[in-house]
């Protein structure tokens, strides 16, 4: 994985380049190298031995405290004192202004070893840094810096058990916590009440304290919290209380552990029912969670979408590397399990002929390269959507410009495709090794049921194909979609003059040609309804369509090679498009013709 993760970032995105930016100015490829050869060491030492124990030794709630292995504690340590829970921050804040493509590849490392464990540290990344960009001077100081430094770990608590993905329908209330509530030095004091669900993270002792976020509605003049929305608030709710030097007042809060919850794959991450001001802790004096106000009231919604760009690039490559993992694996196994022996001319085969290794069998060789062409152009999506956003934060204005409307349209692909893709890659793997693969004797089962996690993490299908066909591609005029589409002629139209690319160069046009005139078909009766109720398939298509532009994009950057290494990158190019590209036709196909089929079934038919 080393060869391809570098060969993504210097040859074909040409990340060594930032060190001429300001913000980078100190950093070249050196020591980009040194930060993913200390991650990998990590993720080799102190992750990947207990992946295994993560999963069959589950988090343990005793009634009063989570017990969790020893060597949680143990990775979590090591992954701190590495300093990537601040890599991406100024220098000034402990930081090392990493970019974010750079920090992106050395987590990699720790997704491939034992995503569950790593996930702590992802939440709390996402959590410090909301609270850097919308907090105020103490808030950062007080809880993002010692985020950030490892001493307290965060969450993010958005779920509640009946909403679900509906965050309109948000319960949990705030009110604010006596007259001088907007005198409080930490931020505006209220008391919250509520129940949250689905939160990872929400309860262990790995740190002194943990930092929740919290979206909660604040009521309106009459008493009643706003509908929809608008009266979503963001506030941090510490598990224990603390003074605004970041000491532990010796106070805990009324935020309590109703229960675990106890999931398919992600096991060694704690996964939380939790409740808010049910009185079980009383804190200076009375029940209710003490909240405090981030940025102004209504205003949660869009502080927490402000980290969703990198929280779904995570998640996307998360699944990446646990496919990545699972093809590692099979491939492994396949060269070295003798089974089978070749058919001869007559059709039969020579029981007299030594067994060959499965992975001289085609079909087992057709598993691995698409296992190849998902997780090896997956990872070069996330890390392209990475390199956007470092264009993003210090680019020329035009470029600025050009990653944003880029992003707009890959995030929902980059969350969606390699949780869909990569799980594919991950069922394959188990085929590869057989019944073997069913056993817990071989890691391949765990991956896949890790995997299947991502599919809903950060925003199901469903919701990304809503956002990316009723918002991304049509908003402003569709300048994003049209952005995309120039990226992608270009490709094409550099490998139409190369030998040996020139009919995918083609492809490739054909099938953006089919996206475009799908999406304007969709939408051509104006009706919502209508255009939106094959949105999953459109979705689908347009993550194999950007894939195929990514894979024709890297096979350019091969610029004549001639090793194993370039051989195997044009072999699972030439896979996706032999394979997998002509699935959009189809996919697009019920799109165009705005299929009515699911929308006119009924309940009663089922």
């Amino acid at each position: 994985m080393r060869q391809t993760l570098e060969f993504f970032l210097y040859d074909w995105l040409k990340v060594q380049d930032l060190g001429r930016r300001e913000r980078f100015s100190e950093h070249s490829r050196e020591t980009f190298d040194a930060v993913l050869d200390t991650c990998e060491k990590i993720a080799r030492e102190k992750f990947a031995p207990f992946n295994r124990l993560a999963d069959t030794e589950e988090p343990r709630f005793d009634g009063e405290r989570v017990h969790l292995p020893k060597a949680t504690h143990e990775a979590l340590a090591a992954y701190v004192g590495s300093g990537m829970l601040a890599a991406a921050q100024d220098y000034e804040h402990g930081g090392m202004q990493l970019p974010c493509v750079v920090e992106m590849a050395a987590n990699c490392f720790f997704s491939k070893a034992s995503v569950s464990l790593g996930g702590y540290a992802m939440l709390t990344n996402g959590n410090a840094n909301l609270l850097m960009a919308h907090g105020t001077d103490t808030q950062r100081e007080v809880f993002a810096m010692n985020e950030l430094a490892g001493r307290w770990f965060g969450t993010m608590c958005l779920s509640e058990p009946q909403a679900g993905s509906s965050l309109s329908d948000v319960a949990t209330r705030a009110d604010a916590d006596g007259a001088d509530f907007e005198a409080d030095p930490l931020g505006p004091r209220y008391r919250l009440t509520g129940n949250k669900m689905w939160i990872s993270g929400g309860e262990h002792e790995i740190t002194e304290n943990i930092v929740h976020l919290v979206l909660a509605k604040i009521p309106g003049p009459d008493g009643k919290p706003l509908p929809g929305t608008k009266g979503i608030s963001l506030f941090i709710v510490p598990k224990h209380l603390v003074d605004t030097d970041g000491r532990l007042t010796g106070e805990r809060n009324d935020v309590s552990l109703a229960g675990l919850n106890h999931k398919l794959g992600y096991r060694g991450t704690t996964n939380c029912l939790l409740n808010f001001g049910e009185g079980r802790q009383t804190p200076r004096g009375k029940k209710g969670a003490i909240g405090y106000l981030v940025g102004k009231p209504g205003d949660g919604l869009r502080q927490m979408f402000h980290m969703m760009n990198e929280a779904r690039i995570g998640v996307g490559l998360g699944a990446v590397m646990l496919g990545y993992a699972g093809y590692e694996a099979s491939l492994e196994y396949a060269r070295q399990r003798p089974q089978g022996r070749p058919v001869t001319t007559a059709g039969v085969k020579d029981a007299a002929r030594p067994q060959a290794l499965i992975i001289e069998h085609a079909d087992v060789k057709r598993m691995l390269l698409a296992q190849k062409s998902f997780v090896e152009g997956g990872l070069a999506l996330e890390l392209f959507c990475a390199r956007l956003v470092d264009e993003q934060h210090t680019g020329s204005e035009n470029e600025v410009a050009a990653a944003k409307r880029l992003l707009e349209v890959l995030i929902p692909i980059a969350k969606s495709w390699p949780s869909e893709w990569c799980l594919e890659a991950n069922s394959l793997a188990i085929q590869v090794l057989g019944g073997y693969g069913y056993t817990r004797d071989f890691p391949v089962e765990q991956y896949w049921r890790d995997n299947r996690l991502n599919m809903i993490h950060e925003g199901t299908h469903g919701i990304q194909a809503l956002d990316l066909l009723g918002r991304k591609v049509v908003m402003d005029g569709g300048q994003a979609l049209m952005a995309l589409a120039a990226r992608i002629s270009d490709t094409a139209q550099r490998a139409g003059q190369v030998p040996g690319l020139a009919e995918a160069a083609n492809e490739l046009g054909a099938a953006l040609a089919a996206v475009g005139g799908a999406t304007k078909k969709a939408w051509s009766t104006g009706e919502p309804e209508a255009a939106l109720a094959n949105a999953t398939p459109y979705l689908q298509a347009f993550g194999h369509t950007v894939l195929a532009w990514v894979w024709l994009d890297v096979a350019l950057a091969l610029d004549g090679r001639d090793d194993d290494f370039a051989h195997g990158k044009r072999a699972a190019q030439r896979y996706f498009f032999a394979y997998e590209l002509p699935k959009i036709h189809a996919w697009l196909g019920v799109v165009a013709r705005r299929e009515a089929l699911t929308r006119e079934m009924r309940d009663e038919w089922f």
